[in-house]
């Protein structure tokens, strides 16, 4: 039986035509995963399925009901769910503070209508946290929550609004390898109690393990679905599959990247007992011509790493040097000017400017320095627009035209246009983190061919990442952080993922990270 069935759906903006007659149909109880490059159309058309936005023709289905989803609500009544990128949740409410916030118990959880009872409410988080396998305890405070147990707080709140279908957008883009487990270990769980999910992703291992069934999107349009189960028996069956999936997402066979070893040169950061927040004492040197990856769990100090780095935290003690230059005690702007440029983990708080315009965003940086400057503060127009041209063939970034806002660019699209900007200054060190999240593999690759040409031309690039084949597959040499420290250092050529495990779990430090 059919759980979502959509018919004929087209959605338009402006020049784009982000869903073409798209038909797609969902089985109940099943896992069926959406894929498609960044700008296919996949983002849209759950928006629509979700309520949040209404398509310019075609209908909608659920459970053989034709229905009407002019808001979120509909689909909420409609017993749809969506878990988005970015969470909606109140650090400073607890768990069950969330799940009560402007919400009505649905499900097992309809006999608290008469007044908010807290301590009932947080009784039933936990006999379905308990149910699920969620491990949520539903008197903690948001803010404490690490990013993976933040994800199952949110797939909490769609459950407790009754939902029966449940759409998951790149739900594992922020999460580290044990997180991502876990999520997926609650996921099978949900579809054996009946749950429909809808996934979209990027990440083909994932889809694999998960889904049932995929469709795949090109240019707003439905080119093909597939089912999965006959793949997990036979390794070259997959393969053979998988190969099939990116050809229909990007119109061609994904090329081959064998790694090439970099030659590494003099250093171009040195950073000497630095330490801040989380981040204890720390030496570390990145050459130019050489990738560093940096591999670890999230919260065990990447996020100091970088804002020392960047020059937006202080040092509590240590020094930096960029390119020979002590740059411990100047701003993001110096270090710019002295070759660094800085690909942002969250694009929406350190990247992207969500107000502007695409040709705005692109400026970002260059306020003072060539090629766009004429002179202190003064920007030539002409120039930002043509960087704004060529950064937007450059990267395939599926856009209208450079004077649209860059909310109108799918979180991929504007990924990809980031990427581009930071790579235009020409750096000496590329601080890249998280530089695919959210990217199609298409894409993907192509940012790590750039940050391998980038390093190829003599610049160092710092890469990272939480995704660990992402940092395996790129990097020359690898260093794990746990509990603030770096407790190991390999060349990546003998990088054994077990072991990369075991670090990043907080094995004690070896010598060669001593």
């Amino acid at each position: 039986m059919a759980a979502i069935r959509l018919i004929g759906v087209t959605k338009t903006y402006g020049q784009v035509r982000a869903n073409d007659d798209v038909h797609l149909t969902v089985e109940a109880g099943s896992v069926h995963g959406l894929l498609g490059e960044n700008g296919a159309g996949k983002s849209t058309l759950m928006k629509i399925l979700f309520g949040m936005t209404r398509p310019d023709a075609g209908s909608v289905e659920v459970d053989g009901v034709p229905v009407r989803l002019r808001s979120s609500a509909d689909a909420v009544t409609a017993g749809i769910g969506m878990v988005q990128q970015h969470f909606s949740l109140v650090e400073s409410y607890t768990v069950t503070e969330n799940l009560v916030l402007g919400r009505s118990p649905g499900g097992p959880l309809r006999r608290l209508t008469h007044r908010l009872d807290l301590d009932g409410a947080a009784q039933q988080v936990t006999e379905m946290s308990d149910r699920f396998g969620f491990r949520i305890d539903p008197h903690a405070r948001v803010s404490t929550l690490a990013v993976g147990a933040r994800q199952r707080v949110e797939i909490l709140k769609a459950l407790w609004s009754g939902t029966r279908i449940l759409i998951l957008d790149e739900p594992t883009a922020a999460l580290a390898p044990p997180e991502a487990a876990e999520l997926f270990t609650v996921l099978r769980r949900l579809r054996d109690d009946g749950t429909t999910i809808i996934l979209i992703s990027h990440k083909m291992p994932e889809v694999f393990d998960l889904c049932d069934r995929v469709s795949v999107l090109r240019d707003g349009r439905v080119v093909g679905h597939r089912d999965l189960g006959p793949a997990h028996a036979d390794e070259s069956a997959r393969r053979r599959l998988e190969a099939e999936l990116v050809r229909l997402m990007i119109g061609r066979d994904q090329p081959e990247r064998p790694h090439r070893p970099g030659e590494p040169g003099e250093p171009v950061l040195v950073a000497r007992n630095l330490g801040g927040g989380r981040l204890h004492p720390t030496d570390l040197t990145v050459h130019a011509g050489e990738i560093l990856g940096v591999a670890g769990v999230e919260g065990n100090g990447q996020t100091e790493l970088v804002e020392l780095l960047v020059g937006v935290r202080r040092a509590d003690s240590g020094t930096i040097e960029l390119d020979g230059h002590d740059v411990t005690r100047t701003g993001p702007g110096v270090r710019l000017r002295h070759g660094l440029a800085h690909i942002a983990e969250d694009r929406h708080t350190a990247a992207v400017a969500e107000r502007m315009s695409i040709a705005a965003n692109t400026a970002l940086g260059f306020t003072d320095t060539p090629p766009l400057a004429r002179g202190r503060w003064w920007l030539s127009a002409k120039r930002t627009a043509r960087l704004a041209d060529a950064l937007i063939r450059r990267h395939a970034v599926r856009a209208g035209t450079t004077s649209d806002p860059v909310t109108s660019l799918s979180g991929g699209n504007q990924q990809k246009l980031v990427v581009g900007r930071e790579l235009a200054r020409a750096p000496r060190l590329m601080l890249a983190v998280q530089p695919t999240r959210g990217l199609d593999v298409g894409a993907a690759g192509a940012v790590h061919e750039a940050l391998l040409a980038l390093r190829d031309a003599g610049a160092g690039v710092l890469l990272v990442s939480l995704d660990l084949t992402e940092v395996m597959s790129v990097s020359d040499r690898i260093i794990v952080l746990s509990g603030g420290r770096i407790v190991g250092e390999t060349p990546a050529r003998d990088a054994d993922p077990d072991l990369l495990g075991i670090w990043m779990t907080g094995a004690r430090p070896t010598e060669a990270a001593a």
